[in-house]
């Protein structure tokens, strides 16, 4: 485990983790039950050595935002959506050509929104004030970034994004906990930050400020291949942002990398809330099955004196 880093993402009611073997999602239903969907990972994708070398690895990170954690969320919108009285369904498949179509959308809408809208309309505004490619390519970036920003503030504002960023929160105290050694228990768990170094808010402000260096020189005249030049380096800004992020979390006692690592963190104070006791025993009920699968023996015994609600497994897939 010393190369290997856990870690997930909050969805709707709940959590995903991702271990080596397996990727558990643990979502609270409409009858405080905490429901716990566990499958495989594809072993091509995960397991084999092309996927484990450095900056390939910022490419699997992608999957995990963008295709695993899509499904991981529409399904649990299924499971904490349900309605009362219609528990005893099996929710809906963790894949399958809706959520797959989910995906494609999803992607779409956000290579669309932060890459496309800002190349086009730093082009026309290149155009029409007459600006130097370096300095419309330095325009476009920062305009890429302000975009991230308000639009990660403007979703905050939402009652129903805030839960989901509580329950980012508590992902985020469970990891810290775990790699500290820990108990696993919501009172234990609790005494955690909501922040890490290795969230996925840091590695998209590390992806959006690394694209600025790497699209400035790539200010082509003809728009659709300024477009496409962006497109075919998102996995190179992908595999860079991942190597950065983790050798600064190996070296987060530096000073240099505590100011580099600083402005990711401060990020996250936008993408997490303090969450409660309920939603760390959501968490910590998704760590458990992805540790176990990787051979790690975690005691699941309640903190003394503090009852947990049932916990239900639903089929693996």
């Amino acid at each position: 485990m010393s190369d290997f880093y856990y870690g997930g993402q909050a969805v709707i009611e709940g959590v995903m983790m991702r271990g080596q073997q397996r990727v558990a999602v643990a979502v609270r239903n409409p009858e405080g039950e905490v429901v716990i969907h566990e499958e495989p990972l594809p072993p091509k994708i995960y397991q084999s050595r092309i996927s484990r070398m450095p900056f390939v690895r910022g490419v699997v990170l992608l999957w995990d935002a963008l295709v695993l954690g899509t499904r991981a969320l529409m399904w649990s919108a299924d499971v904490a959506l349900e309605e009362e009285g219609e528990g005893g369904e099996e929710p809906a498949s963790f894949s399958g050509p809706v959520a797959w179509g989910t995906i494609i959308i999803s992607l779409a809408f956000g290579i669309g929104l932060f890459f496309m809208v800002p190349t086009v309309a730093s082009q026309a505004i290149e155009n029409w004030l007459g600006l130097s490619k370096a300095l419309s390519g330095l325009m476009e970036g920062i305009f890429r970034l302000a975009l991230f920003i308000v639009y990660i503030v403007a979703i905050g504002q939402m009652a129903d994004v805030k839960r989901v960023f509580s329950y980012h929160g508590a992902e985020h105290k469970t990891i810290n906990a775990y790699e500290a050694g820990a108990p696993l228990t919501p009172t234990s768990v609790a005494t955690f930050s909501t922040l890490h170094t290795r969230c996925g808010t840091s590695f998209l402000l590390f992806v959006l400020v690394i694209s600025i260096i790497l699209f400035i020189p790539l200010q082509f005249d003809n728009l659709l291949f300024r477009i496409l030049s962006r497109l075919v380096l998102i996995p190179v800004v992908a595999g860079i942002s991942y190597e950065f992020l983790r050798f600064s979390t190996k070296h987060q006692t530096n000073a240099i990398m505590r100011l580099l690592i600083a402005p990711g963190l401060a990020m996250q104070r936008l993408t997490t809330n303090e969450p409660d006791m309920e939603m760390l025993e959501v968490a910590i009920a998704a760590l458990h099955p992805v540790l176990a699968a990787d051979g790690l023996d975690v005691p699941v015994a309640a903190a003394q004196g503090q009852e947990l609600s049932p916990v239900s497994a639903a089929a693996t897939q």
